[in-house]
């Protein structure tokens, strides 16, 4: 489905979002806070528009997608990029390999979430970033029907003008209905082992930027340490060792 709205998958986009879409990869970008020197991985990238924003940073970008016809036009579009073909349920990489993870507007589309988060958990590094960027319930019900309205009589018209596979994106609006709110999507990541799990809403609700960390293990405390049984060898003796000579 995806390889068949690769082509013009970006320009369709823009146009269902009113022009949204930059906003919302300027926050994600911004959350994410790359830095020149680390590894980021920017999972259903897609033909790799997120994945050339988070690069301006300085930072090394591997962009991962399970479609072969976007991970195409990513390549021609950004060769400066490594793009992979993989599934997210089972990335090709190490543990710890990562210091930041982001996905935007792929989540939803994945066969199991929390599968994803727990291979994302994975393949961070101690103290890396998780951020995820994707459609969710808007709070207040004028806005949630409002909304409803837009993606039932509004959305049709313009993929028939904008996309290459207009079919597909019925299946887009079925998978954003049937999303999980904010509240909940939290949850499966505190669920997937995250901490500092948090999340804002962009465009009144319409998405939600979320966001947690992978923890760092608790070093051992002096305490523990001083309290540890030693060995004597020849050149150690126990405390109570002296005290027993005359």
């Amino acid at each position: 489905m995806f390889d068949g709205v690769a082509k013009h998958y970006d320009r369709t986009n823009s146009v269902l979002s009113v022009g949204n879409s930059l906003v919302w990869r300027i926050a994600t970008v911004k959350a994410v806070a790359p830095r020149r020197g680390e590894r980021v991985l920017d999972i259903a990238a897609g033909t790799g528009t997120s994945s050339a924003a988070l690069a301006k940073s300085g930072a090394e970008v591997v962009a991962v997608d399970f479609s072969a016809g976007m991970i195409e036009v990513g390549r021609r579009k950004h060769p400066g990029i490594t793009f992979v073909v993989a599934d997210a349920m089972a990335l090709p990489f190490e543990d710890d390999e990562f210091d930041a993870v982001t996905i935007s507007f792929g989540l939803r589309n994945i066969e199991d979430p929390k599968k994803a988060l727990a291979e994302m958990f994975r393949v961070l590094k101690p103290g890396g970033r998780l951020v995820i960027c994707e459609f969710s319930k808007p709070p207040r019900a004028i806005f949630r029907a409002g909304y409803s309205a837009y993606m039932k009589y509004v959305m049709p018209t313009i993929v028939d003008v904008t996309s290459s596979n207009s079919e597909a994106y019925s299946y887009l609006a079925d998978s954003i209905r049937e999303w999980p709110d904010q509240v909940t999507l939290s949850q499966w990541l505190r669920g997937a082992g995250f901490t500092r799990v948090a999340y804002r809403n962009l465009t009144v609700g319409v998405v939600a930027l979320h966001r947690g960390r992978k923890p760092v293990p608790r070093a051992s405390s002096p305490r523990s340490t001083e309290s540890a049984v030693v060995t004597p060898s020849a050149d150690h003796e126990p405390e109570d060792a002296a005290a027993s000579k005359p």
